[in-house]
């Protein structure tokens, strides 16, 4: 009875901790672009007490955002059970986890560089750079376009879902950063997820006769 009971909370978790994880990823986003419209690689890097002000809120804010996306991974594969395949699974995990990495280190990075505004590193501007969006915003596209598989094949999200999740990661993998705000499409993704699961889908449940069929959650 235990265990039924937790099954069924997993997707409330996994909806509260997508939508933790996209207000903060975004609120970040915006600070930075606001406080170096440039980018951290740009020229515009923090000049004054405001701008700097700014960067590093931004940057407090980003271990938070990488705590409720790991919140948010597990409680995914959680709820995706037995049904998800091993490949797309394994895929699914290590985009992730490579994903929180790569946001903490250029994060740490980044704060090196900019929190006290030296402005004469560039190997270490471009360092931060590459990690928050090279590797960072790549290794998001691979675990949307994981989710999105598992997500379709157990019954979890809805087609028209599934779709914008390729075309997110579709979006992050071939534009990146090069497009200013494109960095928001990622936890844009997120919040959509998290509130769909949040308004009541679970993924499918095995019948006798071995399909499987989806169901709204009942809290």
């Amino acid at each position: 009875m235990g265990h039924r009971h937790q099954r069924l909370g997993t997707p409330r978790a996994a909806g509260i901790a997508g939508v933790v994880f996209a207000l903060l990823m975004a609120a970040a986003i915006v600070l930075m672009r606001v406080a170096l419209p440039g980018g951290v690689d740009g020229t515009e890097v923090a000049v004054d007490a405001a701008q700097r002000g700014a960067v590093r809120t931004a940057l407090e804010l980003l271990p938070f955002a990488g705590i409720a996306f790991l919140w948010f991974m597990g409680a995914l594969r959680q709820q995706a059970g037995e049904g998800e395949d091993r490949f797309v699974s394994t895929v699914f995990l290590g985009s992730g986890l490579v994903f929180v990495a790569t946001l903490f280190a250029g994060a740490a990075a980044a704060g090196t560089v900019l929190g006290e505004g030296q402005q004469d590193s560039p190997f270490g501007r471009h360092f931060a750079h590459a990690l928050l969006t090279t590797y960072g915003l790549r290794m998001a596209a691979v675990f949307v376009f994981a989710t999105s598989a598992i997500g379709h094949r157990i019954g979890a999200f809805p087609g028209p879902l599934v779709v914008l999740g390729y075309l997110t990661g579709l979006t992050l993998l071939v534009v990146g950063a090069d497009v200013p705000w494109s960095e928001l499409v990622f936890p844009a993704w997120a919040l959509v997820v998290g509130l769909s699961i949040l308004r009541g889908r679970r993924p499918a449940e095995p019948r006798a006769d071995g399909v499987r069929r989806a169901g709204p959650v009942r809290h």
